[in-house]
């Protein structure tokens, strides 16, 4: 598959400074760009993933009417922690 560019992003002397100093031991500019872009395509992802959770547990609330309170739901939290916890001391990941 052929790479494909993004387009020329027009911004202030004092940014482009600011990212030049932040810059990692050997980092181009263009790598941290790149970086950059991924992370920010990743958290969009991730937003709308949960998004569409949110939508899907409202439209089963509002059908069923079943809901599960903070407590329920945190002590279910700790019971799979404390498992997994438990799974991986045990060395059986």
């Amino acid at each position: 598959m052929k790479s494909a560019v993004l387009p020329q992003v027009r911004i202030e002397p004092a940014l482009r400074a600011d990212v030049e100093a932040v810059l990692g031991e050997g980092e181009s500019l263009s790598a941290f760009v790149e970086s950059s872009v991924r992370q920010a395509v990743q958290h969009r992802q991730a937003l709308r993933d949960f998004d569409e959770r949110c939508s899907a547990s409202l439209k089963h609330f509002l059908a069923t009417g079943e809901s599960h309170s903070s407590e329920e739901v945190l002590e279910e939290l700790r019971k799979r922690t404390a498992a997994r916890r438990a799974q991986l001391q045990a060395g059986t990941a």
